[in-house]
């Protein structure tokens, strides 16, 4: 698939830091010149597929976290997955596909050592994005270390028509669920949920209260909660949470657009009382499971048990759009952007 290496790429910058939701005006799609040959130890990729993810979000706005801010007038970063079509490292040819962090252009040099080499014969290049790639991972991680869930476990998953939530949903019923109950923000993706990942029910939380919703599809009460949205979610959470119950705290995406500090959970008194826990999870904690990762959802995905969706985007001058479209839960599964040309 090499073609011409061109004088210039496209790549999206920040240009200010957004108030509350991102705006168009936020970002810039700018020209910058392409290094036909590049210096000893690096590689010159052309991008063929790059993820939006929510945590981007965090990212935009300037203040200390677990990972840097993006810095104004320069390209944002994220993952992609590319061609490359020059190398000085003799551990990449032209022509091997690759996984790094250098998305949002079209064209990315970057030094080898930062490159992981993936198949396209074990799997679309866009896997590695996302079921085979942090997403993934981080549904991986965070049911089964972080949540220590176990056969039998009831498990409720916010979000969970989402690139995360999809998968942690079919992650718990094929590992021996006794019920897994999602929500998600439309009729059709709860019809999808039920009909298509095997989850034993699942609610729109824009059509009632979840503190209503989820008790009537788990009255029996649930073992695990996988949070992706937060808020009234993690409120009705730790309602319906049994004695011992844990909650793994992936994200918070109903808050990610906020201008003021959203209110807690108004009930953080039942944790004393149930003995629950809540936990947080990074990815990037959980790099020692990744060959294990990677052994089960090959395997799953072989066999048919695991059904892996994309919502994708063409063209990296739709890059924003799609970004955008993802926080307002546009995606059915990971949210992909595809480079044509």
């Amino acid at each position: 698939m090499s073609s011409e290496i061109p004088a210039v790429s496209r790549e999206w910058h920040l240009v200010r830091r957004p108030q509350g939701w991102p705006v168009a005006e936020d970002f810039a799609l700018r020209e910058a010149p392409v290094n036909a040959e590049p210096a000893a130890g690096q590689i010159l990729v052309r991008n063929l597929h790059m993820s939006v993810d929510p945590y981007m979000r965090g990212r935009m706005n300037d203040a200390k976290s677990y990972i840097p801010p993006f810095q104004l007038d320069e390209p944002m970063q994220g993952g992609a997955v590319g061609e490359v079509v020059a190398s000085a490292d003799e551990c990449f040819a032209v022509g091997d596909h690759v996984l790094h962090h250098l998305g949002w252009r079209e064209y990315a040099e970057l030094d080898a050592a930062q490159a992981t080499k993936v198949d396209a014969a074990l799997a679309p290049l866009s896997a590695y994005l996302g079921v085979l790639g942090m997403p993934g991972l981080t549904a991986y991680a965070g049911l089964f270390e972080v949540a220590s869930f176990k056969d039998g476990d009831s498990v409720f998953v916010s979000g969970a028509a989402g690139a995360v939530g999809s998968l942690v949903g079919q992650f718990a019923r094929i590992k021996g669920a006794s019920r897994v109950i999602g929500s998600a923000g439309s009729d059709e993706k709860v019809k999808l949920l039920t009909e298509k990942y095997g989850f034993d029910a699942a609610f729109n939380y824009k059509n009632g209260p979840v503190a209503q919703q989820l008790p009537e599809a788990a009255p029996e009460g649930i073992d695990v909660y996988f949070d992706n949205v937060g808020g009234d979610h993690l409120e009705a959470a730790i309602s319906s949470m049994k004695v011992h119950g844990r909650a793994t705290l992936c994200g918070a995406i109903a808050h990610y657009n906020d201008t003021e500090a959203a209110p807690g959970p108004r009930n953080l008194i039942q944790v004393i009382g149930k003995r629950l826990r809540l936990q947080g999870v990074l990815v990037g904690d959980h790099a020692g499971i990744q060959e294990q990762f990677v052994q089960d959802v090959a395997g799953w995905l072989r066999s048919g048990e695991l059904v892996a969706d994309e919502t994708v985007v063409e063209g990296v001058e739709n890059a924003t759009d799609a970004f955008l479209g993802m926080l307002r839960g546009d995606n059915t599964g990971k949210m992909i952007v595809s480079f044509t040309g």
